[in-house]
């Protein structure tokens, strides 16, 4: 059985077009098999998008688990003078985004192949992910400590995860990282996290 948060070329290829728009942000998503929510836009990725406001002076953000792009293009759209690096372990997945961010008339998207961190900027302003959850709890809480050492001091992480799915260790795991987290959105079962790297005195 194949997994989105796996790389397995073989799959047929079935497209799909999605047409999203989040707030006033409008755009057109080409979706396939083996990637996450391909017929639709995730209620969870919904109220993330719709959560996150990016400070002033944001350059560099980073989408952890990019699926094929629908935060990154949303961000990038949002924001044009961002640039936004979209990773994913799953290939299919960032050839996704890479097509997704053409339709969209979009420069500042940069996808590439990734587990996790391995292949990810350092020093970014933000961190945005909707983790793979069915990849299992000590795959999620390394993405959230690969999270902490990417972000630049002041760095901001956005989490959006399921009550039922494991929120509330995310929380406590988030916690015993950053200091503290906050739960800014509370929607349907979901809940939105939010953590701040700090900054040293």
């Amino acid at each position: 059985m194949s997994h989105y948060f796996t790389n397995d070329p073989t799959l047929a290829q079935h497209e799909h077009i999605l047409d999203v728009t989040v707030k006033d942000i409008s755009v057109r998503l080409t979706t396939d098999s083996g990637v996450f929510s391909k017929t639709n836009l995730d209620y969870g990725t919904r109220i993330l998008l719709e959560s996150i406001q990016l400070p002033k002076g944001t350059h560099d953000v980073i989408d952890m688990g990019c699926g094929y792009g629908p935060i990154s293009i949303v961000l990038a759209k949002k924001y044009p003078d961002i640039t936004v690096y979209a990773y994913d372990v799953n290939q299919r997945a960032v050839e996704l985004t890479q097509k997704n961010s053409q339709l969209n008339g979009l420069k500042n998207v940069k996808p590439q192949v990734s587990f996790l961190f391995e292949h990810a900027i350092q020093h970014a302003d933000i961190v945005v992910t909707n983790p793979p959850i069915r990849a299992g709890k000590q795959t999620v809480f390394a993405l959230y400590e690969g999270a902490k050492t990417a972000l630049k001091q002041g760095g901001l992480l956005y989490v959006v995860i399921q009550k039922k799915q494991g929120a509330p260790s995310s929380v406590t795991k988030l916690t015993e990282l950053f200091g503290s987290v906050e739960i800014i959105e509370r929607s349907n079962g979901y809940w939105v996290l939010l953590a701040k790297k700090q900054e040293i005195d």
